[in-house]
């Protein structure tokens, strides 16, 4: 009776070592380690694109941050900082056909992200993300960006995450 009491105990004890694991994830796989807060800066927009990409991607991090880790959102003195700005908004014919005129067109941003990590300045960065969208050479950029354009945000805003909250 009394071992199976001890086995009982050390079961219990040991449960909440399987629940904190190695460090602080989330359930996106990044860590954060032991940082606690993050500043966003205004992504500018240097891209010649629509004006209003600047305050969306800057707003799809900081939603992107809060809902997929326990930082805080600070205006300064952060642990984490990230700024940057977009520096491409580009249509480029694709899928030539007979005729020589394309079948796709490919809309492309590029944004230039640069991460500080107060914490770790070996995990420090500045690099290129970049994502695109085909879309039908029938229609127009204007047609097409208010679809196409949170599409390929949303898909940058993951990279840059991944890229933060990755250890590799």
């Amino acid at each position: 009776m009394r071992l199976k009491s001890k086995l009982k105990l050390l079961v219990l004890l040991s449960i909440p070592l399987f629940f904190t694991g190695c460090g602080v994830y989330s359930f996106t796989g990044g860590s954060v380690g032991l940082a606690k807060s993050i500043s966003i800066g205004n992504f500018i927009n240097e891209s010649g694109g629509p004006a209003a990409l600047s305050q969306t991607l800057t707003e799809d991090l900081r939603a992107y941050y809060q809902t997929n880790t326990k930082l805080f959102l600070v205006k300064n003195n952060a642990d984490w900082e990230l700024e940057g700005k977009i520096t491409g908004y580009t249509v480029s014919p694709q899928a030539p056909q007979a005729g020589q005129t394309a079948g796709l067109n490919r809309l492309t941003i590029r944004v230039n992200a640069k991460f500080t990590n107060n914490l770790d300045p070996k995990a420090d960065f500045q690099t290129d993300f970049s994502y695109y969208q085909d879309f039908p050479q029938a229609q127009s950029i204007s047609d097409v960006e208010g679809t196409l354009d949170p599409l390929i945000l949303s898909n940058i805003v993951l990279q840059i995450f991944t890229k933060t909250t990755s250890n590799w």
